[in-house]
Parts: C-alpha cells; structure tokens; sequence
C-alpha cells in the first residue's frame, strides 16, 4: 500500500509518500511547495493546488492522508490553514481520492511521540520509523507522519480513501 501524506499550510504545504509492504514502512518520496507571503493568496493556493495535483499524479499512491482541522490561537492563521486544506482536499479529489484525515494528537501518538510533542520530536522519530534523514521543513516530516498515521490506523487501507 503507497500513502500519500498532506499537511497543509499556507506558506509551506509538505508532502510525504511512503509504502507498506509486508508490514514494514519504507519512504518513497517527500517534497514542498512554498509560496511567497507577498504574493495575493488567491495565486498561493494555485500554486498549492497545482503543486499537489503534478506529485499526486506522478505518484498514483492506493490512499491519500491528510491532517484534520484543529484549533489554533490565531482565527486569522485558521483561516489561511482552512483556504490550504480545501485546495488540498480539491486536488485529492480531482485526482479520484476520498482523503482520510487525522488531527495532530492522533499523528503524534501514531508515530510513538507524546500527544505534545514538538516538530522536532515528531521528525525524529518519522526518520527513525523511515531509517532515512528526511530533508526540507518540518512540513515535510509532518506529511510523512500523516501517511504513517494511516498506515497504522486503516484496518481496511483501501476503504474509503481511494479512487
């Protein structure tokens, strides 16, 4: 099974792919797309969207994770998070995917860091679960975590959350 992992964001959106083959987890491929603060956020999300839709095409994963809503201090930093969320959820569904979401806690536990773990705790221990140094911005490690999270949780991997 090949999941696709999403954490969205505004400025840095990562994305993680990896595979479960015979239980064990093996890392395929990882990336970013970082937009421009000064640029209009109608033309962020484009390039998030679009961003999105060439790796989720190259990649053609069985299932497609993404994290959850949660709450944030900021109403105004939730609204930029939600506005990347939908484009995310739009480019996962354009490409004929019905993503599973996962909110931070869940992600955290699933892959052995405490509920309130920083994003340095969480990436270790995605690089360990990986057995690879996993490079770009915290994003990225985030969006590995989430396909991880998957992983473990989905007792049917392919219910749901495919094309």
């Amino acid at each position: 099974m090949v999941v696709f992992g999403i954490d969205p964001g505004s400025s840095v959106t990562g994305f993680g792919i990896i595979e479960q083959r015979r239980g064990r987890l093996h890392y395929v491929d990882s990336g970013f797309i970082r937009t421009s603060a000064g640029l209009p956020l109608s033309d962020r999300l484009v390039a998030i969207h679009d961003g999105l839709l060439e790796a989720l095409r190259a990649h053609e994963p069985d299932a497609v994770a993404i994290e959850a809503i949660f709450r944030h201090r900021s109403s105004e930093s939730a609204l930029r998070l939600g506005h990347a969320r939908g484009v995310a959820l739009l480019a996962a569904r354009q490409c004929g995917y019905v993503p599973f979401e996962y909110n931070p806690m869940t992600v955290k536990k699933s892959v052995g860091a405490h509920g309130r773990a920083d994003k340095k705790a969480v990436a270790n221990m995605v690089q360990m679960l990986l057995g690879t140094t996993v490079k770009g911005p915290a994003d990225v490690t985030d969006a590995l975590a989430i396909a991880i999270t998957h992983c473990s949780h989905a007792r049917f991997p392919l219910a749901g959350g495919t094309r």
